[in-house]
C-alpha cells in the first residue's frame, strides 16, 4: 500500500518537530500546521491519508472542530495526541470522528506505527508481497530482495519503488511522484525525483526494471 502523506497540526512547536521528524524518517511525506486554520489551508489543497491532531489547539478542542469538519464530508482518518485520558474525553473524540489515540507523552515508535496502521485504511493495499520477475517486495515488512539478496533501500526509495508496483503497468509521472512521496517542501523543479530514481535503479542492479518513458515519467517492467 501507498501510505504517503500524512498532515500533523500541532502547537507546540518542538512536540511538532519531534512528530514531523520521526513520520518522515519512517518514509511519509509530512505537512504541518500549528493550529485548524492552517489545517485547512492545506486541506484544501492537498489529499491526505492520516491526519495528527493534537486534542487542544488554539481553536479549542480539536474533537469539536473535527466534528464539525466530518459533517462537512471530511472522511481523512485522524489520530488524536492527547493528555485527556478520562473514558468520557475518549468516547466524546470517538463519537466526533476520531479514530485512534495516542496518549501524551507518547512513544515515536508507537505513533508511527498507528498512523501507518490507520493509512492503511484510507489506500487500497497492494499484495502482502509482490513479485516482479526475481524481485520480491515484502510491502508489510518494507523488505525488498533481488535474486534473493536483501536490499537497503532509504525510505524514499521504498517509497517510489512501492508506487511504480501499484500503479503498474500505468507510467507515474514526475508530478505524481512528488505528490505522493515528497512533501510540501519539495520543489517540483528541482532533480530529486531523478536522483532518487537513479539511486533506486543502482541498487536493484541490472537487468533494469525502471524504464524511463521521455516526457511521460517512470515505469516498472
Amino acid at each position: 500500500m501507498i501510505t504517503v502523506r500524512v498532515l500533523v497540526v500541532e502547537d507546540d512547536i518542538e512536540v511538532r518537530r519531534v512528530i514531523v521528524a520521526a513520520l518522515r524518517t519512517a518514509g511519509f511525506a509530512v505537512d504541518e500546521a500549528g493550529d485548524w486554520s492552517g489545517a485547512d489551508v492545506s486541506l484544501s489543497v492537498s489529499e491526505y491519508d492520516c491526519l495528527v491532531l493534537d486534542r487542544m489547539l488554539p481553536e479549542g478542542d480539536s474533537a469539536v472542530q473535527l466534528a464539525r469538519r466530518r459533517r462537512a464530508g471530511l472522511d481523512v482518518p485522524a489520530l488524536m495526541l492527547t493528555a485527556l485520558a478520562e473514558e468520557s474525553d475518549l468516547l466524546a473524540g470517538f463519537q466526533a470522528g476520531v479514530d485512534d489515540y495516542v496518549a501524551k507523552p507518547f512513544s515515536t515508535p508507537e505513533l508511527v506505527l498507528r498512523v501507518r496502521a490507520l493509512c492503511r485504511r484510507r489506500r487500497q493495499m497492494l499484495p502482502p508481497v509482490v513479485t516482479l520477475g526475481d524481485l520480491t517486495v515484502d510491502v508489510a515488512r518494507r523488505e525488498v530482495r533481488r535474486g534473493g539478496v536483501l536490499l537497503s533501500l532509504t525510505p524514499k526509495e521504498f517509497a517510489v519503488l512501492e508506487i511504480l508496483l501499484y500503479r503498474r503497468p500505468a507510467v507515474v509521472s514526475r508530478a505524481d511522484l512528488i505528490e505522493h512521496c515528497w512533501d510540501e517542501q519539495a520543489d517540483p523543479a528541482s532533480n530529486v525525483v531523478d536522483v532518487v530514481v537513479a539511486q533506486l535503479r543502482r541498487k536493484l542492479a541490472d537487468p533494469p526494471l525502471i524504464v524511463t518513458v521521455r516526457g511521460a515519467g517512470y515505469g516498472i517492467g
